[in-house]
């Protein structure tokens, strides 16, 4: 396993991200306690969560098959880097309240809280803003986080679907007022198919030093070899991707993807991990695998080095926006 710095920190990371947002809905806690344990066994250090997985009225179920985990074996959390969010509203769907939900000072104290008894640990190694909140002023944000670092319940701060410009005014404010350093990470949606975040996004995350995770490196499955699934009798596409894929150009644009792939046997979806790794400013994808042998294939994406013969031909198939301003304004 290949590990970097996070962001500007001294926080070393691994290149690939654990993902367990399937922990629950799609996978049981045995399999997924088997995904950790090849997971670390393999070097990655680094696993993401969020207190709202589980989703519906099993919210938080995620973070408690996590926990379970730790508490099998105490030794782990100490060679885990664990990431969480908050935002969403924790109540059962339909009995929301109040201040139970998005980033004030109230809902932080409360969420980490009851983040930190369902992964049984003492502290949160990054804990990140699942989305902006319009309503409150940073300034009340970072006046909350400054009391959880000073208690040692979190060391540090990510953000997580973010505008280039909210890293800008968060991290502004941040130095302002000193104390925390701010942001040091920027989880994305950003994958061979989704570039818009090369517009705003990761300069502003360069700019200012934090580290970039994208999700959905696959974006959803598309960039998987969804088309020979569908020819060899795999597993159908469905939901969005099968969306995109009645778009004739669409399906044109992927299956050049997979023919050009084919062509150099190499597998798509370890393609599109192994291009995220060489993207500036990228950390490492996260990958959210239902089972072993997923997390095997994405393992094996660190290992995988594209020409630039390759490189050259996917930029052809999924054209990035280009630099910003010139990309917009000329």
């Amino acid at each position: 396993m290949e590990y970097t710095q996070l962001g500007r920190t001294g926080l070393k990371v691994s290149r690939l991200v654990l993902g367990t947002m399937n922990f629950g809905p799609q996978t049981d806690e045995p399999t997924s306690h088997a995904i950790l344990d090849s997971a670390l066994d393999a070097g990655l250090n680094f696993v993401d969560t969020a207190n709202v997985y589980g989703w519906g009225e099993n919210k938080g179920r995620t973070e408690e098959i996590i926990g379970n985990w730790f508490a099998k074996s105490p030794g782990r959390r100490d060679k885990v880097v664990l990431a969480t969010k908050v935002y969403s509203n924790m109540a059962a769907d339909g009995d929301a309240w109040p201040n139970h939900d998005k980033l004030s000072a109230l809902n932080i104290r409360r969420a980490v809280d009851a983040s930190l008894k369902r992964l049984q640990t003492d502290h949160i190694d990054l804990y990140q803003f699942h989305h902006i909140d319009r309503a409150t002023p940073f300034e009340e944000i970072w006046q909350a986080i400054d009391t959880l670092i000073q208690q040692g319940k979190i060391l540090y701060v990510g953000s997580s679907n973010f505008p280039g410009y909210k890293i800008a005014q968060a991290n502004e404010i941040a130095a302002r007022r000193g104390g925390t350093i701010g942001l040091v990470s920027e989880q994305c949606l950003y994958n061979l198919a989704e570039r818009r975040a090369e517009m705003e996004v990761i300069p502003a995350a360069q700019e200012y030093g934090l580290g970039v995770i994208p999700w959905s490196p696959l974006q959803g499955g598309l960039l998987g070899g969804v088309i020979k699934k569908e020819v060899t009798g795999g597993r159908r596409a469905g939901g969005r991707t099968a969306e995109t894929l009645a778009n004739p150009t669409a399906r044109a644009q992927i299956q050049a993807y997979e023919d050009l792939l084919d062509k150099h046997g190499i597998e798509p979806g370890e393609a599109a991990l192994a291009w995220l790794l060489t993207r500036p400013g990228v950390t490492g994808p996260i990958v959210g695998p239902r089972t072993a042998e997923q997390l095997e294939s994405a393992l094996r994406a660190v290992e995988l080095e594209l020409s630039e013969e390759i490189l050259t031909s996917l930029d052809e198939i999924f054209p990035g926006p280009g630099p910003s301003p010139e990309a917009f304004a000329w």
